[in-house]
């Protein structure tokens, strides 16, 4: 059966829906063209369940792209705050978790089904369980989608079908293939958002810490982040380490700062014992030291690191290479836990392919490009649900 229509979008995730909801309140015939059996299954897993859906903070400077000026448009004409009102109409309770970071009070089916909702109010077609096989442009500039028993026909496509993370679910090359299908050019994927496997040399020493969580700061190719670092089975995870994994190449480290803002052998060190008011000063032996290191680290943490990094004396330029060594841990991962565990995909359809304002393909006007498929990555926290709702906006605005 051949159907037809103004719009066909594939992937009926985040990016895809907000697009086809405002392509439908413009009067658009939209089709949403979804591989698997049900819209959102990324939305309803995201945030544990409880989808962190935006980020209060939301700046430009939150995204990894070679471009970093690309998605300024689109964020500044779609903002956090139009998707909270949107949240509000539906009367959706929700809260600031931490930094910004929203999420439901109740589900993240909440948002899916407010989603539904507008696409029904917006007379959006949805064809789940519909496999593409081919993608085709006619010489009178129309696209034609053809699944096992349907043609699609429209003027304009839409590739909301995300990047490769979590293929259990269903991810797939398919927007990547288009992509060079018409060639339009790819900045090559990697995983981000993802843990880092240590090597085995550290793997021997660490990985036996697994549960134990501290707070860090993680800096990798000239970005900071400050949170937590959880040690896994493998090697470390955590929202300060699964943001510096977005940044991390092997040819650099990561250096972790385990005390951040501390000094922990101030009072081990001559000025400070003879300064001090109280009349005993503190012995300098590695009991009192570890008692020290266990007033700020974990118990397990602190005894480790005692244990692989004892000070070589207790000179007090002995004690200031300890305390660096604190503040300045650098890793050197031998990988990552790869598409499987990364929350999104970094790199896709180049930037300089597409334009910013609309999302279309600068060579192929009505091939259209939006969500994680694009070279545009956020932070952890919100950020990744924010570009899919600001450049499907912006493209569904535009067809």
């Amino acid at each position: 059966m051949t159907h037809t229509f103004d719009a066909l979008i594939l992937g009926g995730g985040a990016a895809g829906l907000m697009c086809a909801i405002e392509a439908g309140k413009r009067g658009r015939r939209v089709a949403v063209l979804e591989h698997a059996d049900r819209l959102g299954k990324k939305i309803l897993i995201s945030g544990g369940g409880r989808c962190n859906f935006t980020n209060l903070h939301c700046q430009p400077e939150n995204f990894l792209s070679a471009n970093p000026h690309f998605a300024k448009s689109a964020l500044a004409r779609y903002t956090p705050a139009d998707f909270i009102a949107l949240v509000e109409k539906h009367r959706i309770p929700y809260h600031e978790k931490t930094l910004g970071q929203l999420f439901c009070d109740r589900s993240a089916r909440d948002i899916l089904a407010m989603l539904e909702a507008e696409c029904r109010d917006a007379g959006v077609r949805i064809f789940l369980g519909t496999r593409v096989g081919q993608v085709e442009r006619t010489q009178a500039k129309e696209f034609i989608v053809r699944a096992a028993h349907d043609e699609f026909r429209a003027p304009a496509l839409v590739v909301a079908t995300g990047g490769l993370s979590i293929p259990k679910i269903g991810a797939t090359s398919l927007g990547y293939d288009i992509a060079r299908q018409f060639g339009i050019a790819i900045r090559a994927p990697w995983p981000a958002l993802v843990p880092l496997i240590l090597s085995p040399e550290d793997r021997s020493r660490h990985c036996d810490l697994a549960g134990v969580s501290t707070e860090i700061v993680a800096s990798c190719a000239g970005q900071q982040f400050h949170e937590k670092m959880l040690f896994t089975h493998r090697g470390l995870s955590g929202p300060a380490i699964l943001q510096a994994s977005s940044y991390w190449d092997k040819s650099q480290p990561i250096v972790i700062d385990l005390a951040p803002g501390l000094e922990l052998t101030a009072a081990f060190r001559e000025s400070s014992r003879t300064a001090s008011t109280t009349p005993t000063p503190t012995p300098r032996t590695l009991a009192t030291l570890r008692a020290e290191l266990r007033k700020f680290l974990p118990h397990r943490l602190a005894d480790r690191w005692l244990d692989l990094h004892p000070p070589t004396s207790w000179t007090n330029h002995a004690l200031a290479e300890f305390e660096t060594k604190l503040h300045a841990w650098p890793i050197s991962p031998s990988g990552t836990e790869g598409y499987e565990k990364a929350e999104v995909t970094a790199g896709g359809v180049d930037t300089a392919e597409l334009s910013a304002k609309t999302m279309e393909g600068r060579k192929v006007p009505g091939l259209y490009f939006i969500g994680e498929v694009v070279d545009v990555t956020g932070h952890l926290g919100g950020f990744n649900f924010q570009w899919a709702w600001s450049s499907g906006a912006a493209a569904g605005r535009s067809l």
